[in-house]
């Protein structure tokens, strides 16, 4: 999940016949799109919500085991750098537990095999939805990165994302890809109504933004970067971004050019991984542009109703952290205090989550 202005991510990228992730102006798009990912419209996203049923099946290991205890406080929230992440304001969290990783597939796949959940991204596709559409075309899938053979504007980001039918949190990257392998990394093509489900079944919940930047901050005082004030610490790569040309050279000079498996970088003075780059992380928060000019201080829990000018009418909730596909030539998410956005129903191929848990 760097800001400059908004893009916007229109639904689904099926070939010719979906309607694309629009782009917004030039002068918007450096930094602020650095969460593409396929939109789902109203309708789709009534039908998908009313299709989940709640499992009565709980993980009989829920436990703390893996996660870091946070004890409460009070911190400046935010940042100055971007116009939703202002002001910066006092707020104080309660203590709580947090995931010391982001959910690996290992782990998602136990909770797959425990309920029969099926992702959003592997569910069928109402025909309502596309009108006009060939219902061949109609096929199960989510938002793919695929980077272009040469340097390219930056201005529309349908150059680099693609609706690949068949990619899902087994096959990230379409039906040819796997992860088996893979198991220590972190899961993606996780839509927030996939990991809210997850959350549930492990009698866990997902963290509120303010949990989410607190457990970041880890008590010190505010920097550029989670990690500090410099990018590259003694000259280190200290979270997993992009380095190279964005978006058709990824050097990989940090080591990956992908998710890299869980707590790969140095974990935080609370012994807490992969925090920012990696892959965003889902809050439970929905998400408005103004939040910040109205938030409560204590313990908040993000606003009533969701709102993004750029899609008006379509709930979003907060992701935080950036992914290994922020640059600081396009999406510089990574920077601390700095929020991220997707619609519920939404995942990509760089998105996935960790869980909180209530003492």
């Amino acid at each position: 999940m760097k800001i400059k202005k908004y893009t916007k991510i229109v639904v689904i990228v099926m070939s010719s016949l979906f309607s694309a992730f629009g782009q917004g102006s030039k002068a918007v798009a450096v930094a602020e799109n650095c969460q593409a990912m396929c939109k789902a419209n109203t309708s789709k996203k009534a039908l998908l919500m009313h299709s989940i049923e709640k499992s009565d099946k709980v993980n009989p290991n829920s436990s703390t085991a893996e996660m870091v205890w946070v004890e409460g406080g009070t911190f400046n929230m935010g940042t100055d750098d971007y116009p939703d992440a202002r002001p910066i304001h006092k707020v104080t969290v309660k203590g709580y537990w947090i995931d010391e990783h982001e959910v690996t597939n290992a782990q998602f796949a136990a909770f797959v095999k425990a309920t029969n959940y099926v992702t959003i991204a592997e569910r069928p596709l109402n025909p309502a939805d596309y009108p006009g559409v060939p219902l061949d075309k109609l096929v199960p899938g989510s938002a793919v990165f695929v980077a272009p053979k040469e340097q390219v504007a930056l201005d529309n980001i349908q150059q680099w994302w693609q609706y690949v039918p068949g990619a899902n949190w087994q096959h990230p990257t379409g039906p040819e890809s796997s992860i088996v392998g893979l198991e220590n990394n972190p899961v993606v093509q996780i839509s927030y109504l996939d990991a809210k489900a997850y959350a549930d079944w492990a009698g866990k919940r997902l963290p509120t933004e303010a949990e989410w930047e607190y457990a970041a901050r880890a008590g010190r005082p505010s920097t550029k970067y989670y990690w500090g004030s410099e990018l590259k610490p003694n000259g280190k790569w200290a979270a997993n971004i992009y380095q190279g040309t964005f978006p058709n050279n990824n050097t990989g000079e940090d080591g990956f050019v992908g998710a890299a498996p869980v707590k790969s970088f140095p974990g935080n003075p609370l012994g807490i991984y992969d925090l920012e780059g990696n892959v965003w992380e889902w809050c439970s928060d929905l998400y408005r542009d103004d939040y910040y000019n109205s938030t409560v201080s204590d313990n908040p829990k993000g606003p009533a109703t969701s709102n993004d000018p750029e899609e008006p009418g379509v709930e979003k909730h907060v992701q935080r952290g950036g992914s290994y596909l922020c640059s600081d030539q396009y999406c510089i998410r990574y920077v601390a205090g700095s929020r991220g956005k997707g619609e519920t129903t939404s995942a990509c191929n760089h998105l996935g989550f960790r869980c909180v848990k209530d003492k």
